[in-house]
């Protein structure tokens, strides 16, 4: 995901988000190192390593300052996730700040909670991206809450709508994801610092208050139970991220369809100089819904493998680590790409109110069957205005006439409703129901914060 998303020509034309900063292996570093620090800090609050040794341990725990020659000849030699990491550290640091380097902890307590430290800096950014993308949506929803248009079920006309409450739809399902976000931040963001077995053992008496210190300075909550088998909370996440992708894409796939040629109702944004194809000069392709769609379906495919890393044996098992890592980077990145390209075609999306109307006539009136039936229902009882309409609809899909002439033909009909109302009631415009009030709802739900 990431290498294809960060080669697109599409992508190199959008604002950096930041994320991918964030999951390089030189990020990664920096932030167990980060960790390293707020543990040394930590512990010298309480006592537990000499108050001294913990601002030079700070101040060394930078990566600009190692030699990186030294730490790459250290992981070739040992195989090892951190450990030239904190050799270099402890180099750097001297006597006697080098040897409190790391003291008591494991590695999945560093690599973990760093990685944490990572996942919620990207959190903060997608939940930027979200709230612009809101804004943008409300925007759209606004100048288009009486636009009418087809409503479609089943790929088939069904009733009219307006585009606004199309938009609704958007906003309430991206709101919602961004309810899931902010509610799971007391589970998700937590320090980790139980030992190599969750025991608190190489903390002594004060491993309790230690974590919950060094989770302070983080800006995290600390675990209850500091258990390296617990990642339930880490699996919530990516399948958050997952729900996410799910209505991005569903949003991505639906602005693709109203692109076609055949519909043209709405379109992503086009720039000038935009080429389609290298052989068809015509082409306007939906580049930001289909990036969208394909994105959509790779972070989607990331929740099975959070869950099954759930499943650890004993008190740690890697195999289950490396793959949450790897379920956990490819959502957060593959969801940023998503959040940046949603934002862009939202924000300059340009509607056709003069195309949805013709497409609305393409029945020639059979969308407003349903008006017809209830108002004829009055009088004659719903199944048997069903059945009147029904006719009229078969006649004219049948090619057997058209469909006012067939009911305008049907004395079932006529001797109920007048001519005039029932062209009356063959306007789309008069049968969108609370489309109008629904749209600017939701406009003032993103507003209203």
């Amino acid at each position: 995901m990431a290498d294809a998303a960060s080669h697109s020509p599409t992508a190199a034309r959008l604002p950096e988000a930041g994320i991918r900063a964030l999951f390089t292996t030189e990020a990664r570093w920096q932030a167990w190192m980060d960790v390293e620090a707020a543990l040394a800090q930590a512990q010298a609050t309480i006592g537990m390593i000499p108050a001294e040794v913990a601002p030079v341990i700070t101040e060394k725990a930078d990566l600009k300052l190692f030699d990186m020659e030294r730490v790459n000849e250290g992981f070739v030699r040992t195989g090892h996730t951190i450990v030239p990491l904190v050799w270099e550290l402890a180099r750097l640091c001297g006597e006697p700040a080098g040897g409190f380097v790391h003291w008591g902890a494991t590695t999945e307590n560093i690599v973990r909670t760093g990685d944490t430290l990572q996942l919620k800096k990207a959190h903060a950014i997608f939940l930027s991206l979200i709230d612009d993308t809101l804004a943008a949506m409300a925007d759209l929803a606004e100048r288009s809450a009486d636009m009418v248009m087809a409503g479609r079920t089943h790929g088939q006309h069904a009733v009219p709508i307006t585009f606004g409450l199309k938009v609704a739809s958007w906003i309430d399902a991206l709101m919602r994801s961004r309810e899931r976000l902010v509610e799971c931040e007391k589970r998700v963001f937590v320090g980790m610092l139980g030992g190599g077995a969750g025991s608190l053992a190489s903390f002594g008496r004060d491993g309790l208050v230690l974590q919950a210190k060094m989770s302070e300075i983080l800006a995290m909550s600390p675990m209850a139970v500091p258990a390296r088998s617990l990642v339930d909370h880490q699996a919530e996440y990516v399948a958050i991220l997952g729900l996410l992708a799910a209505s991005a894409g569903m949003i991505g796939r639906e602005s693709y369809q109203l692109m076609r040629t055949e519909y043209g109702e709405a379109s992503e944004p086009v720039p000038p100089g935009t080429v389609g194809s290298s052989t068809m000069p015509q082409k306007r392709n939906p580049i930001l819904a289909q990036d969208i769609i394909g994105y959509a379906a790779q972070v989607r495919s990331c929740v099975p493998l959070a869950l099954e890393a759930t499943q650890i044996e004993h008190e740690a098992d890697k195999t289950n680590s490396v793959m949450m890592r790897d379920a956990i980077n490819r959502a957060a990145i593959g969801i940023g790409d998503i959040l940046v390209r949603l934002h862009e075609m939202v924000r300059g999306m340009t509607l056709d109110p003069q195309r949805m109307r013709e497409n609305l006539n393409l029945g020639g009136g059979l969308i407003m069957a349903e008006a017809l039936m209830l108002d004829l229902a009055k009088h004659i009882g719903r199944q048997e205005a069903h059945d009147v309409i029904y006719d009229a609809a078969e006649a004219a899909i049948s090619g057997g006439s058209t469909f006012d002439a067939a009911l305008a033909a049907d004395a079932r009909l006529t001797k109920h409703l007048s001519g005039d109302q029932i062209t009356a009631m063959l306007d789309p415009a008069a049968y969108t129901g609370l489309s109008g009030e629904l749209a600017r709802s939701a406009v003032a739900r993103v507003r209203g914060g």
